[in-house]
């Protein structure tokens, strides 16, 4: 193909950076943005403000040659590229479409109003950040905030004092809590006031069922799906183990959510852009029951999709950023008949496993070429933080795939004893520092 004209990636790292790199060839880009929570980048969430980072975005695109904007970082990316392409009048989401799909609580209020069956009792928490937990609250009960990304702080609870252990916070990270927030809060104050302030936690009834992601774009107002993924939890908790692709799902539950994506993101005025859709969908009973929209590319998913069905999200998301119907991509052979995304974590109570020498990473490319490896190597303090946070230390991540399920596990099992790490398969004994003792009900 000719190549396309020069865009700007905002906030592209992890597999963002891996997938847009790839196509960097026919797509030529620019990044902008920073890593929320590698220092010394992250210094720079003191003073940021999304409104001044897009302007001066703004001030530079005909110097750079920029026609169009894509990011499918959740946290500032989202939004910043809507609120750019809005005022370059490129295409984009519409600004408000982003809040409302980000402002938790706001979404369960419209998903309430337009598809209440695919909906979950839910309520705001009466409560400050660090206030004491409101009395008469029935438990167990999951909680999370109305604004965040990464299921930070999002678990279950089973009693008052859970809660109130969980939203205890230090001086620090009421401080970065706080200035994760205070820019979508900024923006949604002047453009969805109705939503009301983001700076605060929401409780949900707790859905004991398996976990499903549609991963899809919106083009002239209809949804347009790219494909399903299947969420495993580690046993007995609610941390993802792996994300396996093709999906389990059948044609009949597939077709529901798509309805349910299509009448909700119509609802908003999402008339353009990439989305993911998370939710539950018990077999037994047939509900389906939304998590939450997120109003971009699921991105680690996408190499999962060029692995199984030929599909690439990634290219998706230029064509839908320059105006292009990505109905019209060619299509290309798939390469595997399963693929996974496994995540490898330690929990409190565990050792954290060493990170793999560059040997190891040597042996595992020559042995499987096909393999893409994301280490996380964190301190002591930053590992506590996220036991806190999120429930466990999310260490590495790898993808591979196989020729069927059975195929992919067995190279998995062979790739993971190369890193030294657990395969992220079945149960596991906490000594192998890959599952937390715990009494919550399990989401999975």
């Amino acid at each position: 193909m000719s190549q396309a004209p020069r865009s700007l990636v905002l906030f592209n790292y992890d597999w963002d950076a891996d997938c847009f790199s790839a196509l960097k060839s026919d797509y030529p880009h620019d990044s902008a943005g920073f890593d929320l929570f590698s220092f010394p980048s992250n210094v720079r969430l003191a003073a940021f403000d999304l409104e001044r980072f897009v302007g001066r975005l703004a001030r530079q695109a005909k110097r750079r040659h920029w026609r169009a904007v894509v990011s499918n970082h959740e946290q500032f990316g989202a939004l910043g590229a809507a609120m750019l392409a809005e005022r370059m009048g490129w295409p984009g989401t519409p600004v408000e479409a982003v809040l409302a799909c980000q402002h938790k609580l706001y979404a369960r209020e419209v998903l309430e109003q337009v598809c209440p069956e695919a909906n979950i009792r839910f309520a705001p928490l009466d409560a400050e950040y660090g206030a004491p937990a409101p009395q008469g609250l029935r438990y167990p009960l999951f909680v999370k905030p109305v604004k965040a990304a990464f299921s930070v702080l999002a678990r279950t609870v089973n009693s008052r004092a859970d809660l109130h252990v969980h939203t205890r916070f230090g001086i620090w990270e009421l401080w970065v809590i706080r200035h994760l927030v205070e820019p979508f809060e900024r923006v949604a104050r002047a453009r969805l006031a109705q939503a009301g302030s983001a700076h605060r936690m929401m409780v949900e009834e707790p859905v004991h069922a398996r976990q499903y992601n549609l991963d899809g774009y919106v083009w002239n107002g209809r949804v347009h799906e790219i494909g399903y993924v299947d969420s495993i939890m580690y046993p007995g908790t609610e941390s993802f183990m792996r994300f396996d692709a093709p999906s389990r799902l059948d044609a009949a539950a597939r077709a529901r959510a798509r309805d349910i994506a299509q009448r909700f993101l119509a609802a908003v005025n999402f008339t353009h852009g990439a989305f993911n859709m998370e939710f539950f969908h018990d077999e037994s009973s047939g509900r389906m029951a939304v998590i939450e929209f997120n109003p971009r590319l699921a991105s680690q998913f996408s190499d999962m999709y060029r692995r199984v069905a030929g599909k690439d999200p990634h290219e998706v998301t230029f064509w839908l950023a320059h105006g292009r119907d990505p109905a019209g991509m060619p299509e290309r052979v798939a390469a595997f008949g399963a693929a996974a995304s496994f995540v490898y974590r330690t929990f409190p109570g565990c050792g954290a496993p060493p990170m793999p020498t560059r040997s190891q990473v040597a042996r595992l490319e020559t042995r499987f070429p096909d393999a893409m490896l994301l280490t996380f190597p964190k301190d002591a303090v930053q590992i506590a933080r996220d036991y806190k946070w999120l429930g466990s230390y999310r260490h590495g991540i790898l993808h591979l795939g196989g020729r069927d399920a059975a195929d992919l596990r067995a190279r998995c099992e062979e790739a993971s004893h190369i890193l030294g790490w657990v395969p992220p398969y079945g149960a596991y004994h906490r000594q192998s520092a890959s599952v937390m003792p715990s009494g919550v009900p399990v989401i999975a």
